[in-house]
């Protein structure tokens, strides 16, 4: 919630706050702002996984909720530029809950449900897609969207983003409160014949995946994930979609709230919303029914070389859809949105599967930790990049080669690109339960 409802009023909140001196470098700015969560949790994250294989992973939830809840609105609050970057980076540093969840889940399920445990952390995900875009989109300067309910000079016309901010707080403190009845999982296996199981029925059902490498967890990776090559190089795969995604994420919004003149669309920041938040129930419907059958029948790796390369080639149409009137152009980004984000979340989930199969379960937190940073770390450049490439794209609208939002989609197309290539040997390594002849 706090990353996704940040998206369809980062625009106008940096526009508010008067830091950038022209529209084309409204992006350059927000770029910054998205940085700062990532550039937290690049520091921390490791560190938090470590913690959560000492002393449990219920601990470190429970302080990443406290941590949404008071960022959050401390976010809404800020009035300069360098206090909504520094909440937001003080937000990503003490949120380590993304490693231990998903280590969570997998420990709670049994083996054969392993690919179905990670995907409902993503559908997860899905379900703060569809509700973070709605309360940022629809709550945000709401003085101007409800000004029979919110007064111009009530608490919130002199912060015009404090409500969708509190609003997640407000959701996340009885979530917060529920952690009291969750079980802790840390030492309730025994390691090596959950590891055993792990190994006999995900060879069963993941018998067609094509062969990679062969691979035994020794000792010595046993000791140092990061000497684990089967964990690291799944890692490198989910850093690589995780840039893609973040920076795509960055552009989308900012270049569809951007003037048609500048290469966008117009939307308003409920456009924006709704849009994300139909994304966001076809994640859901798509990670719950269809994505765990197709995992069964071709297994992570093929399945993640197909949703790379389909996505390739559908970022090459987003470009001619600001040729379109309405209601048409707002039809085909739906549709556009749809596809990409699920060929993402696809190969997201893929990579979660590998890594929580590459490492034993004292060391399941720490690994989820490790890719957490190292996403985080790529995350902290996406947006930044993203938000400068925009700027530079907005200011060469009607060059001959490439112009502006033609380059914004094609730089994002070679990223992917590389990501497919990185799905091959000698590149990728996985497990021996994911290899058969």
């Amino acid at each position: 919630l706090p990353v996704s409802s940040l998206f369809p009023f980062l625009y106008f909140m940096i526009r508010d706050l008067y830091i950038a001196k022209t529209v084309e470098d409204i992006g350059f700015y927000a770029g910054f702002v998205g940085a700062s969560y990532m550039l937290g949790r690049t520091l921390t994250s490791t560190a938090w996984g470590m913690v959560a294989d000492r002393i449990g992973r219920k601990p470190v939830i429970v302080l990443g909720l406290f941590s949404v809840i008071l960022f959050s609105a401390l976010f809404g609050l800020s009035v300069h530029y360098w206090m909504a970057v520094s909440t937001r980076f003080l937000l990503g540093s003490l949120n380590g809950i993304i490693g231990p969840i998903r280590a969570y889940a997998i420990e709670v399920c049994r083996p054969e449900h392993h690919a179905i445990a990670l995907s409902l952390v993503s559908t997860a995900w899905a379900i703060g897609l569809i509700l973070g875009p709605t309360i940022g989109g629809y709550l945000a300067q709401p003085t101007e969207k409800y000004p029979k309910l919110f007064p111009v000079d009530s608490l919130f016309g002199r912060f015009p983003y404090l409500l969708p901010c509190l609003c997640i707080s407000v959701f996340s403190f009885p979530v917060l409160i529920s952690c009291v009845w969750l079980p802790e999982t840390l030492h309730n296996h025994n390691t090596d014949e959950k590891e055993d199981q792990a190994s006999e029925s995900l060879t069963a059902i993941f018998s067609t995946t094509e062969v990679i490498v062969e691979h035994n967890i020794t000792s010595t990776t046993k000791n140092n994930v990061l000497k684990n090559w089967p964990l690291m190089s799944s890692i490198i795969l989910f850093c690589i979609v995780s840039f893609d995604d973040m920076a795509y994420s960055e552009i989308f919004s900012l270049w569809a709230e951007s003037d048609r003149k500048y290469g966008g669309l117009s939307f308003s920041s409920e456009d924006v919303g709704q849009v994300l938040a139909i994304t966001g129930v076809s994640i859901l419907v798509y990670q719950t029914f269809i994505f765990p059958r197709i995992i069964r029948v071709m297994g992570p790796i093929n399945t993640s070389r197909v949703a790379m390369s389909l996505s390739v080639v559908l970022l090459f149409t987003y470009a001619p859809i600001t040729h379109l009137s309405r209601p048409w152009s707002s039809i085909a980004v739906n549709i556009a949105s749809i596809l990409k984000n699920n060929f993402l979340i696809t190969i997201v989930t893929s990579s979660f599967i590998l890594q929580n199969n590459s490492v034993t379960q004292d060391q399941r937190a720490t690994a989820n930790g490790l890719a957490t940073t190292l996403m985080s770390f790529c995350k902290t450049f996406a947006p930044t990049g993203g938000g400068i490439v925009f700027s530079w794209a907005q200011k060469r609208q009607h060059v001959f080669f490439f112009p502006g939002d033609q380059m914004l989609f094609f730089l994002l197309a070679i990223v992917e690109l590389v990501g497919l290539v990185w799905t091959f040997k000698p590149f990728l390594v996985v497990p021996d339960q994911f290899s058969s002849n």
